[in-house]
């Protein structure tokens, strides 16, 4: 069951759905809206939203969105509050995500409805940079692994933290003593991030399917004490640091040809079908 309650175009809308549900009606009567809640729901984000506010409906000030998930005879319930940030004159979270009642943040909350999401732009995970191809990993990782999930978080954290140091020490305002912290925080999450990615690229390799078998290459931005010295003048001259998981790519191929090079529009669909 799925309630939703000034999102987007709903007002208030509960939707029941069987084994097998086909969403039809007329364009612009909000089935994209009801895959962004579940996506919502599975994911803790939305695939469309660049800002919680748009989520909400116009007239609301608060939204939500929850549902009753069954799985191996076992009922969840998850939900996620909206709201613009100030809710009856009082500062809120933009995103309240609760499990059974109970609040959570979000690595705590991610995987409990797990859901694909296959849409026209997803064609540009092949063909477009490599942050989709990234974020793809992460997405797929942090449903199925909470561990990956909390790593990431803390490493992002960690990552911005020690950008703004490397900007500091640029301008004479830190010393590049004060690094030594956050280098071992986004070593140390970082080469969890790089040992789940590898694996699970490497499990990708495995599978055959009726059109196919796939090799995926990593191009892993390895990140170490070592790594992070050699570049240490170069990232305080851009105040940036330049090597790590954040800088990680993967090629996709099909018969020893890279399909983001030498693939058809049908070959990459297949392949991004397939991921």
């Amino acid at each position: 069951r799925l309630t939703l309650e000034n999102f987007r175009s709903y007002k208030k809308k509960i939707f029941h759905f069987g084994q097998t549900t086909v969403i039809v009606a007329p364009n612009g009567a909000g089935k994209t809206n009801i895959l962004e809640s579940i996506y919502l729901l599975s994911t803790g984000l939305s695939e469309r939203a660049s800002v919680t506010d748009e989520m909400i409906n116009f007239e609301s000030e608060i939204g939500s969105v929850a549902a009753i998930v069954e799985h191996n005879e076992e009922r969840t319930e998850l939900s996620v509050v909206l709201t613009r940030g100030i809710y009856m004159g009082k500062r809120t979270p933009k995103r309240r995500y609760l499990v059974d009642g109970v609040a959570r943040v979000r690595s705590g909350f991610v995987g409990k409805l797990a859901a694909v999401l296959f849409r026209p732009e997803d064609m540009r995970l092949i063909e477009g940079s490599p942050s989709r191809r990234r974020g793809y990993l992460d997405d797929t990782l942090s449903m199925a692994h909470p561990e990956y999930g909390r790593a990431l978080a803390v490493y992002e954290a960690s990552l911005k933290r020690r950008n703004r140091l490397l900007d500091a020490i640029r301008d004479g305002l830190a010393r590049h003593e004060q690094l030594a912290y956050w280098d071992q925080s986004i070593i140390k999450n970082g080469n969890i991030l790089t040992d789940f990615r590898r694996s699970y690229l490497d499990y990708l390799c495995q599978i055959k399917t009726a059109f196919g078998q796939y090799k995926f290459e990593y191009d892993a931005s390895t990140i170490s004490m070592s790594r992070l010295a050699q570049y240490s003048s170069a990232e305080v001259a851009v105040g940036y640091t330049l090597v790590g998981p954040h800088e990680d790519d993967f090629v996709i191929k099909s018969d020893d040809r890279d399909l983001m090079k030498y693939g058809s529009s049908g070959e990459q669909r297949l392949a991004v079908l397939f991921l």
